[in-house]
Order: structure tokens, then sequence, then C-alpha cells
């Protein structure tokens, strides 16, 4: 056991690195305080960017800062077109693209049928234990948000959140009319039919995360692929 004297001493070696750390974070902070300043006037500025452009056109700029695919079509039949390049492309990668996990919404499982894709498997909202066996997930969305390239997905009116978080390569279909400005014009969309559920998932772009030694790594909590297809005039 140590003495209270040695406690004393890493005490006081303890306190002491902590001032000196502090007094040379000053100049960071200094730094910190300039970047948060020029970041709060860009955000200024892509608010006023959202108003000028379409806000299809700034989804697909915010989406691609992130990493994610932003693929904007005019009809079906090029969402189906959009479906099947997509998915052959990666089935020449080591993502594979064989076994496809699709939501319960019947459009996408009806888009997937309209593809000459060849796949090893397709289901419909696989299990928990099956689901990470599956390469890509598709699914729908409720919104989309231009300023931040995020989709909104609302597991109360489609079975998509595994379909969506598990498979290494999440293809999502949104159309154009779903994709608004802000998080709280999104949410005001989910509330004209009912009420939002409280299991709502916001995904922008690849999953991400700087856990381990600050060290960017992508797809270590979820798909490392993100793709999105915008169908500009869509039936509903």
């Amino acid at each position: 056991m140590p003495t209270d004297a040695n406690s004393t001493s890493a005490r006081d070696s303890i306190f002491e690195s902590i001032r000196s750390h502090l007094a040379a974070s000053v100049g960071h902070d200094a730094l910190e305080s300039e970047l948060h300043h020029d970041s709060a006037a860009h955000e200024t500025d892509r608010t006023i960017t959202v108003t000028d452009q379409s806000l299809v056109e700034v989804f697909k700029e915010s989406l691609e800062a992130v990493d994610g695919h932003c693929i904007v079509v005019q009809n079906e039949s090029e969402v189906v077109q959009a479906l099947t390049s997509t998915i052959a492309a990666l089935q020449q990668t080591h993502l594979r693209a064989r076994r496809i996990a699709i939501s319960d919404d019947s459009d996408v499982a009806r888009l997937i049928q309209l593809t000459d894709l060849e796949v090893e498997e397709l289901a419909v909202t696989p299990s928990a234990s099956d689901v990470f066996a599956f390469d890509v997930g598709i699914s729908r969305v409720q919104a989309a948000i231009a300023e931040t390239g995020t989709l909104l997905l609302d597991s109360s009116r489609e079975r998509h959140r595994l379909v969506s978080l598990v498979p290494p390569v999440h293809i999502a279909i949104v159309d154009a009319n779903q994709i608004v400005a802000t998080l709280g014009e999104a949410l005001a969309l989910l509330r004209q039919t009912e009420q939002v559920s409280p299991i709502v998932t916001l995904v922008t772009g690849p999953s991400r995360t700087a856990d381990i030694e600050l060290t960017l790594a992508i797809g270590v909590h979820g798909p490392q692929e993100l793709y999105v297809i915008v169908n500009q005039n869509s039936a509903k």
C-alpha cells in the first residue's frame, strides 16, 4: 500500500500536470473559438444556400460531403436502372452484393423485382440473427434533410431499422417531395399523417467512428457505403 507521503506526491504531480496542460491550451482555445465562429458563419451561409438552390441539389451536396452517394433520377424506370447499375457494380467488389435484404415496403419489393439482377438470396426484413449474413439492405425513407444530407426512418411506418443499419451497404430510395430543408421541417412532415414514432433513425452518410485513438474508421458500427436514389418525379 502507498504511504500518505507517496499519495500526496502523486496527487501533487497530477495537479501540476493538469495546470501545465491548461496553461498550454490557451492558444488552442483561441483557435477553437475562431474556428467555431467560422463554422457558425458557414452555417448561416448554408441556410441561405438552402433557400437559393433546389432542395434536391442541396441534399445531394450535403450527402456527398459526408461520403454518401446520391443518384438523382427522373422517374420510376430510372430508379430501377439505378438499382441495377449500383448493385451490379458492387457485385464486382469485395462487398459482393449477392444477398439482398429489403424492408417491408411494397414498392421496394416491386422495384427490385423489376431489375434483372442475379442474386443468391432476396429476403424481406430478415430476423436480427439472419440479417448479418446479407450484403445489401434496401429501404425507403420517411423524410430527408437537405442541409445535412440526413435520412429519417420511422420504424412504425416501415420495417427497415435492421435492413438500414446492419448490412455493409444501405441503398435508400427517396422521393423528391420528401426532402425538406431542416430537421424541424422533417419532423413536421412526419406529423402530417400521424404522431411520430418513438423509434426514428437518423442516418447521415456511412457509419463512422473515431473512438479508437481518434482515428476515423468507416463502417465499424453500420454500413460502409450509403447510396441514395432520389426520384424527382414520383407518382406518390
